[in-house]
Formats: structure tokens, C-alpha cells, sequence
């Protein structure tokens, strides 16, 4: 299994093609090797990663139940959509039993999803059951991807499992096999930042198209290295021996003779990169252990004026996350009282945009806007729990599943009329 590890060794000096477009038969596998390609994680928002990890938490604790497709859509795509910036509530941005009008469109045939920017269609979504195989179920998708020049990505995805598509192969004709594919409930720093390209924000089907470009060279990059030190070819004992600066002529007979060496030494690399990888957690964990028993970042903060107030690590989440969702430019502040925990609009008491309990059994929000059926609606079919006026949440991250009452209550506490003295 080790001989995995070994492109990396390699790779720097094959040279990469500097095409824009790259067409391969049709028959070229794009496995799931997609997943090696090093996205620069680092520029991806923390927000957005605490999101995407929150929701694959929601994925394996409610997609058990997710034996509908109309089930699954609710609970599992469409939340996904919504961390990606595509709101189901904006048809702007997300319309759901798209119907396009093509030759060769069946009658009443429409696309669950199409996703919008700037008035555009620029990807579709077929969606299925949670308890569905996606295997075999593209025709359709298909049909509109191929009748749809301006659309340059599609996916198809029970909730767990997303497959994303383009037309590297035949332009406008959409792929057989996927150029990426995420399983939300096994996801990894740099599935995380594949993601984070489908955001509304950052969506750039030419951006996205090179990603899908760079996942077929990567798999042939890796199945032709892979090949090679399996069987350790000739041409590959060529390779190595001028790297080493051999100095012999490369006859056949001369290659033959040292493939043997060259194989032990394929062996004691990859033996060698196995320890090395197995012992670097290890010292990475040691490190982490120093510096947590020098600062603990979640230890709660006490005021000095009153020890009773103690503001959590869970309420300074909170904070941090009604941050993220309201404008750079909004004027809050965080209050902590004995009782509860508020976020405030210019600090002014009485407008306050929620009020945190942060109690160990049922953490919960009250907002200062009135629940709608509609709103209780939507708050169960996000995984949540109504109570009275409370809306209960596990963790902080799951305040992030109610952004629209967050923004209901910013803008309700921000109009000066919700405040003026009624006359007696």
C-alpha cells in the first residue's frame, strides 16, 4: 500500500501541461484521486470550515431517517446549498423543479435544482434519497447539462455522497464519470476547501473547470507512477539510475542487471516515508499538549466586578458567529448577565438582537421577533427544537441554521419606529 507515497518524490520534475483545455477519451478513469489535489486550505474562511463540519455532524445523526428524497432535500441538501451561500429562500439564487425549454426535453421533466448567479444558471443539482446509489441515475441531468451551454457544472448527491461533473471530454456534453467526489460524513481539510469553491461568492466555472483539469492529470500523474514502481519498468531504472548520476552507458543488459537494486530501493523508501509519516503525528501531538497546558482558549473568562458573570467559551462562539453572519459594518456588542448572554445593537439594552442560555442540559436563543408558523416550520425541518419562544441548540455552530432570524432581529432592532413611545 505504500506505493502511494512515492509520486510525491517524483512529481517535481514532471512537468505539467499549460493547457485550458484538455481533452481525454471518453474511457480515462477520474476516480476518486481527486481527492489528492492540494487546495490552499489556508484561505479558506474558519466560519465556513465550522459550518461544513457542523452540518456533516447533522448529516450522521438525522440521515438514517432521510427515506424520501423530499426528506432528504430538506434536511440534507438544502442545508448544504445554504452554507454555500445559495439561500433556497432566494430564487435569485436557487430554483427548485427547474424546467428549461430545449429539443428533446420530455414533457413536465425538470431539474431539482438549479443554482443562479448574476441571473444565469450555472450549475445543476439532481437530487436522491439518502438510501439511494447515485450509480445510473444521470440520464436526465444529462439531457439538461448538455442543452445548457452557459452551465459548466452539475452534481448529483443523496446528502452524503456529492458527484460533481463537467465536459472535459466532449465540450457541452456532460462526463460519465466525476471529477470530484465529496462524501460530507468522511470530509478532510482539503475536501473542505474543494467546497468552498462552489461558494455563490467565489463561483467561477473556469476556476472550476481547471480544478477538474488538474484531478484527470493528477490520476494519470498517479496511475502512471504507480504502474511504474509496481513493476519497476526499464524506463523507470533509466530514470532513476541518471538521477543518480550512474556513470555507465543505460544498455538494456545494464538495466537489467541493477533493476533488482532499484527495486530494494523503491522498498526502503517507501519503508522509510511510512515511519516518517507514522511518527510526525506523534510530535505534532506533544507540541499541541505544551501549548494547550500554557493557554486553554476555552477557559471561561469571570468578570472582575461581579464573579458571578462568567462569560463561556460557548458565548464568546456565539458572538463570533453572529459576527460572521451580519454586515462587516453592523454596530454590536456582547452583554453578559448573570441570567443570560445578549448580543446588542450599539450597545443600547433594549435592542437586543438575541439573548443566549447557556445551560449545560438545553442551551437555547429567544430572538425580540415573533415566531411564525412558517419560521417554526423551517426550524425543525433544520434538525432543531421549538420550546415556547426558545429555540434550543446544541452548540453554538447550530445558530448557524437559523440565519435568517439572526438577520430578522438585526434589522428589526435597528429600525428606530419598533422603539418610538406609542401614544396613550
Amino acid at each position: 500500500m505504500g506505493l502511494l507515497f512515492l509520486p510525491l518524490l517524483f512529481l517535481q520534475d514532471i512537468k505539467y501541461p499549460s493547457v485550458e483545455f484538455c481533452p481525454l477519451h471518453a474511457g480515462f478513469a477520474q476516480s476518486n484521486l481527486t481527492k489528492g489535489i492540494n487546495m490552499n486550505t489556508a484561505a479558506v474562511s474558519a466560519v465556513f470550515k465550522e459550518r461544513i463540519a457542523s452540518h456533516a455532524e447533522h448529516v450522521k445523526k438525522v440521515a438514517h431517517i432521510c427515506t424520501t428524497e423530499e426528506t432528504t432535500k430538506q434536511a440534507l441538501i438544502l442545508p448544504l446549498l445554504d452554507i454555500l451561500g445559495f439561500s433556497a429562500f432566494d430564487p435569485n439564487k436557487v430554483r427548485a423543479e427547474y424546467q428549461a425549454d430545449f429539443p428533446g426535453a420530455k414533457s413536465g421533466e425538470r431539474v431539482d435544482y438549479a443554482l443562479f448567479c448574476n441571473g444565469a444558471p450555472v450549475m445543476f443539482i439532481e437530487a436522491k434519497s439518502y438510501t439511494e446509489n447515485l450509480s445510473n441515475h444521470c440520464p436526465q441531468l444529462s439531457r439538461y447539462f448538455n442543452a445548457t451551454p452557459e452551465v459548466a457544472i452539475c452534481a448529483i448527491t443523496n446528502g452524503r455522497e456529492w458527484r460533481f461533473f463537467t465536459d472535459l471530454s466532449n465540450k457541452n456534453i456532460m462526463d460519465s464519470e466525476p471529477f470530484l467526489t465529496v462524501d460530507v460524513t468522511m470530509l478532510n481539510e482539503n475536501d473542505m476547501a474543494q467546497l468552498y469553491q462552489f461558494r455563490h461568492d467565489k463561483f467561477q466555472p473556469d476556476a472550476l473547470r481547471s480544478l477538474a483539469e488538474e484531478s484527470i492529470y493528477l490520476t494519470a500523474f498517479t496511475e502512471s507512477i504507480t504502474e511504474s514502481l509496481k513493476e519497476v519498468d526499464l524506463d523507470f531504472v533509466r530514470y532513476v539510475a541518471g538521477r543518480a548520476n550512474i556513470q555507465r552507458q543505460f544498455t538494456q543488459r545494464y538495466l537489467e542487471s541493477i533493476r533488482h537494486i532499484v527495486k530494494q530501493a523503491v522498498q526502503n523508501t517507501v519503508s522509510s516515508m511510512v515511519v516518517s509519516g507514522l511518527s510526525a503525528p506523534k510530535v505534532q501531538e506533544e507540541t499541541a499538549l505544551v501549548e494547550k497546558e500554557q493557554e486553554d482558549p476555552t477557559a471561561p473568562i469571570i468578570d472582575p466586578e461581579n464573579n458571578k458573570i462568567v462569560t463561556t467559551y460557548a458565548e464568546r462562539r456565539l458572538f463570533d458567529l453572529v459576527k460572521s453572519i451580519l454586515p462587516d459594518d453592523a454596530s454590536i456588542e456582547a452583554k453578559d448577565t448573570e441570567s443570560y448572554f445578549s448580543v446588542l445593537v450599539d450597545g443600547k439594552s433594549n435592542r437586543w438582537i438575541l439573548r443566549y442560555f447557556d445551560n449545560k442540559q438545553r442551551p437555547s436563543v429567544i430572538f425580540p421577533i415573533e415566531l411564525e408558523e412558517s419560521d417554526i416550520s423551517n426550524i425543525e425541518r433544520c434538525g432543531l427544537e421549538v420550546s415556547g419562544n426558545q429555540v434550543i441548540i446544541d452548540t453554538p455552530e447550530n445558530l448557524l441554521r437559523v440565519v435568517w432570524l439572526v438577520i430578522d432581529s438585526y434589522r428589526f432592532c435597528c429600525d428606530d419606529e419598533n422603539f418610538k413611545r406609542k401614544p396613550k
